[in-house]
C-alpha cells in the first residue's frame, strides 16, 4: 500500500467538515456477502434478469429462492469499513453515507444518515393494499410471500427496470454537490444511474477506494486499489 498516498488521505480527512462516503458492494464482502452477480445456475438466467421487476413479476417463485438464498444475509454484521464511516460520522466529519447496498449494515454500525438509493431488504410492502412488512415477516411466510389480503409482497429494493426513489435521490446528489469531500469505496462505477451520481461532485477531494481500476480513476486526487477494511484500518493508526 502506498504510505505516502495513506498519509495525505488522513490528513484531508483530518481537515474535512463535509466529508460524503459513496458505497457499493465492495464495502460489504468483508462481512461475507458476495457480490450476487456470482455463478447460480438457475435457469440459465443471468442474477441481472432475475432481479429484474418483469422476472419478479412472471417468475416471483424463482425470484424469491434466489432472492432469499443469494441477496438476504441475516447473520451478517458490520466490519472495520462500516464501523469507521459510522465513527467519522459521530465526529461530525461525515455528513452521509450514500450506499448501493441494500443491507442494513451502514445503520447496524451507527450511521445515522444513510441514503439507500437501490432500497433495503428490512422493508417490504403488499403491491395490493400497500401494508408494510418487515423482513422477518415475509422470512415466515410461504414463497412467494402473500399479505392478509392476499396480494403479492414485494421488497423495497429497487430492481432492473425499475427507476430509483426520487427523494434518495434528490437527497443523494445533494450530498454530493455540496460536500468537500467525496469518498467513493468499494464500487466499480458500472451500474447506472447511480454510478453517474459522482459527476455531480464540485467539492475539493475527490478519492476512490477500490481493489480493481475504474473508469474514474484519472478523475480522483487519491486513489488506492486495495481491500476497503484493510485501507480503513491503516487510517485508524
Amino acid at each position: 500500500m502506498d504510505i505516502e498516498k495513506l498519509e495525505k488521505l488522513m490528513k484531508i480527512i483530518k481537515n474535512s467538515k463535509h466529508l460524503v462516503f459513496f458505497g457499493g458492494a465492495g464495502v460489504s464482502t468483508a462481512s461475507n456477502i458476495p457480490d450476487f452477480r456470482g455463478e447460480h445456475g438457475l435457469y440459465n438466467y443471468t442474477p441481472e434478469d432475475i432481479i429484474s421487476h418483469s422476472f419478479f413479476k412472471e417468475h416471483t417463485k424463482e425470484f424469491y429462492e434466489f432472492y432469499f438464498d443469494k441477496m438476504v444475509y441475516l447473520d451478517a454484521l458490520p466490519n472495520d469499513a462500516h464501523k469507521y464511516f459510522a465513527e467519522l460520522e459521530k465526529e461530525g466529519k461525515v455528513s452521509s453515507v450514500i450506499t448501493q447496498n441494500i443491507d442494513n449494515l451502514h445503520q447496524l454500525a451507527g450511521s445515522k444518515n444513510v441514503i439507500e438509493i437501490h432500497g433495503t431488504i428490512m422493508k417490504n410492502h403488499c403491491m395490493k393494499c400497500n401494508k408494510y412488512y418487515d423482513l422477518k415477516d415475509i422470512l415466515n411466510k410461504e414463497i412467494p410471500p402473500r399479505c392478509d389480503c392476499g396480494g403479492l409482497i414485494k421488497p423495497d429494493v429497487v430492481l432492473y427496470e425499475e427507476g430509483l426513489n426520487e427523494d434518495d435521490i434528490n437527497k443523494a446528489l445533494e450530498e454530493i454537490s455540496t460536500c468537500d469531500m467525496l469518498i467513493i469505496v468499494g464500487t466499480s462505477l458500472v451500474v447506472y444511474p447511480a454510478a453517474g451520481f459522482v459527476r455531480y461532485f464540485r467539492g475539493k477531494y475527490l478519492v476512490l477506494l477500490n481493489k480493481s481500476e475504474t473508469s474514474y480513476d484519472s478523475n480522483c486526487d487519491i486513489v488506492i486499489h486495495d481491500d476497503v477494511c484493510k485501507v480503513v484500518n491503516e487510517l485508524k493508526k
